[in-house]
């Protein structure tokens, strides 16, 4: 006996076809056409998902180092002072502490120059200047 695949291939179709709501003409309507903009679209959201999250780190840094520079230091020494103070908070609770709790940030910056001014400083290495002189 010849089987058919009716009920599967209409409930697969209206699988695929419920997934591509809201796109524009064939897109929509078509099942090729529909399938192929979602492979593209499963594509891109696999994609942004890695994106969004480079995004957001870098959003954090910039507001870190906007909230540092006010206090007086660079991102780089204030996280350089973070790892020598041992405070281990990471970039996206910082960032929103310097935005929505100035005084709390503050008390974590008090204690990064601290422990950065109580650091031995580092030997410059000889510059074409002070070879000179």
């Amino acid at each position: 006996m010849r089987t058919k695949k009716g009920h599967a291939r209409t409930k697969s179709r209206k699988r695929l076809l419920k997934r591509a709501k809201g796109y524009v003409g064939g897109r929509r309507r078509l099942l090729r056409t529909a399938k192929e903009t979602l492979l593209r679209a499963g594509k891109f959201a696999f994609r942004d998902r890695r994106v969004r999250k480079r995004q957001f780190r870098q959003l954090w840094i910039i507001r870190l180092n906007a909230a540092c520079r006010e206090r007086g230091l660079r991102y780089s020494q204030f996280i350089a002072g973070l790892t020598l103070s041992g405070i281990e908070l990471d970039r996206k609770s910082l960032s929103e502490m310097a935005i929505h709790d100035p005084p709390g940030f503050d008390a974590v910056f008090a204690e990064v120059k601290k422990a950065l001014d109580a650091a031995p400083k580092k030997a410059t290495p000889p510059t074409k200047e002070t070879a000179k002189a």
